[in-house]
């Protein structure tokens, strides 16, 4: 009797206390990589990112704490709504611990609400909306390769200290482009320059004429692209149709990645000036990483695509030193744990979740000026990272106490 009813109180203690350290649940890591794999930003995130999280798995060893890793990805076609249904199966059926990527703002702001209810991890590398970080932050999600304020304050700075002070703004009708055009007008007007208008469009639009037309008759210095992928691809090309830069209009594209300058070419891209976190030639370890990255993709990484790779590896040392994958865990550890990779060195993550790293500035190569195949940037400045992302205090995230 007496042995009896001590294994029942063993069981029972045992039965009520917590997972053990080093406990994963399910007896894997699962991670998704959900973004646009079809539409206007398939090169600027696309599969080439699934492809960066896969190799950070393979360099980590492919298991954490002894349990597999797996990366599993799907195509949202920059709708939110298919988006949440995509991530909720995975949250509740697939078994999936973290979402990555989401490009596309207005995506990433809903996954990431259904990622807090859920109490799930998600890294945002593709989206650049800082109420990512702002007044739609999550103690569970982090925003990490660059978002609006620091593509305003690179590229939007820079022009106006050398003269670019009149802008007109054409802006991708949604939550990113909105950001991204209201995060540069401070700039420029802080800056002493002025906002001359604005003309919206929709995403994924094939004729940009008589947004480039209205921006031309505005007589700006500057035309301000507030869109990205694509979209901005083809706004440039058809500026060029319309002889906006060879009349003496100079034209700002807000973010811009390697990506697009590929598909769009030097003869069309030069002279562009663009805000990016990473660049495969900036040295030895950009370097590695990229000629690793090429040799299966047959392509160089872009800043979405390394700060892919960078956030996967941050996700798994958080794992690993928490010792769990339980999400609060893992969460206090990527606020505390500094980011040194091959994306950046010395990053830090704040109380809103922003990661805080050095952004570089650089103009596109005229087409004589390229010595081999990607390679297209001058290096004209670094922007350290304090200068470069809000201060947590100021994002507006009710997280955090001024």
């Amino acid at each position: 009797m007496k042995a009896s009813y001590l294994v029942s109180v063993a069981l029972l203690a045992a039965t009520a206390m917590p997972a053990a350290a080093g406990e994963i649940s399910d007896g894997k890591v699962k991670i998704g990589i959900l973004n646009d794999q079809s539409g206007v930003y398939a090169d600027f995130g696309g599969k080439w990112s699934v492809e960066a999280a896969k190799m950070a798995v393979e360099d980590f060893g492919g298991k954490v704490q002894g349990a597999p890793i797996e990366v599993i990805s799907a195509d949202h076609q920059n709708k939110p709504d298919i988006a949440s249904n995509i991530a909720r199966q995975w949250y509740d059926t697939e078994q999936v611990d973290a979402i990555m990527e989401l490009t596309t703002s207005s995506v990433a702001l809903a996954v990431q609400g259904l990622s807090k209810e859920k109490k799930k991890i998600d890294i945002v590398t593709g989206a650049a909306s800082t109420d990512l970080t702002g007044k739609q932050c999550s103690p569970y999600g982090f925003h990490w390769a660059y978002d609006t304020h620091s593509q305003a304050v690179g590229t939007g700075g820079a022009l106006v200290q050398q003269g670019g002070d009149s802008w007109y703004f054409i802006t991708v009708d949604y939550a990113f482009g909105y950001s991204l055009k209201e995060q540069t007008a401070k700039v420029v007007e802080a800056s002493g320059g002025k906002v001359l208008g604005e003309v919206r469009y929709p995403l994924g639009s094939t004729d940009y004429s008589s947004f480039l037309l209205q921006a031309q008759s505005s007589g700006a210095k500057i035309i301000g692209l507030a869109n990205a992928g694509l979209d901005t691809s083809n706004s440039i090309k058809q500026a060029a149709e319309f002889g906006i830069v060879a009349g003496g209009q100079r034209l700002a594209a807000l973010l811009f990645t390697l990506a697009e300058v590929h598909g769009l070419g030097l003869q069309a891209a030069q002279g562009v000036v663009l805000t990016e976190g990473y660049y495969w030639d900036r040295d030895d370890k950009s370097r590695d990483f990229a000629d690793r990255f090429f040799k299966r993709t047959n392509r160089m990484p872009n800043m979405i695509q390394a700060g892919t790779y960078s956030a996967v590896t941050q996700y798994l040392k958080a794992i690993d030193k928490a010792a769990t994958d339980e999400t609060e865990a893992v969460a206090k550890q990527l606020h505390e744990m500094p980011v040194n990779d091959v994306f950046t060195a010395n990053g830090k993550v704040q109380a809103d979740g922003s990661m805080v790293h050095d952004m570089y500035l650089y103009q596109v190569k005229k087409p004589e000026e390229s010595k081999r195949d990607w390679d297209y940037y001058t290096y004209l400045a670094t922007i350290p990272g304090d200068q470069a992302f809000m201060k947590a205090e100021d994002s507006g995230c009710p997280l955090v106490t001024k």
